[in-house]
């Protein structure tokens, strides 16, 4: 059974990177939102490369599913960045910087998924 040296995939090196990029724009965001929005847009965010890294260590089949849980996670880290710039904790330019991300992200792991069945 072949494993996947998670840190060497792009898919995850990608999510990490945009990990960090939400955590870095979170210290701007209101303190009322520490333990809603914020909260929710960190954990999801870490999941993404989370779900890569774990997955990794499985099967091809199971790894895939994995794949399904951080597909789920960035499609709902960008409905929660829309949410975040309507109501202006960030702005456009930043928005379309990490929409562009999340979406080369799926892409990617889409066709990388595709590569394991």
């Amino acid at each position: 059974m072949t494993r996947h040296n998670y840190k060497n995939l792009k898919i995850w090196q990608l999510g990490i990177e945009i990990a960090n990029d939400i955590s870095d724009i979170l210290l701007e965001f209101p303190k009322h939102e520490r333990y809603d929005l914020s909260s929710q847009i960190s954990r999801c965010s870490i999941s993404i490369p989370s779900n890569i890294a774990e997955g990794s260590a499985r099967t091809d089949k199971s790894f895939s599913h994995f794949i399904d849980i951080t597909l789920g996670s960035s499609f709902e880290l960008n409905t929660q960045l829309l949410i975040s710039k309507h109501r202006k904790y960030i702005n456009e330019t930043t928005f379309n910087l990490l929409e562009t991300k999340i979406e080369e992200f799926q892409r990617m792991t889409m066709s990388f998924q595709n590569n394991l069945k």
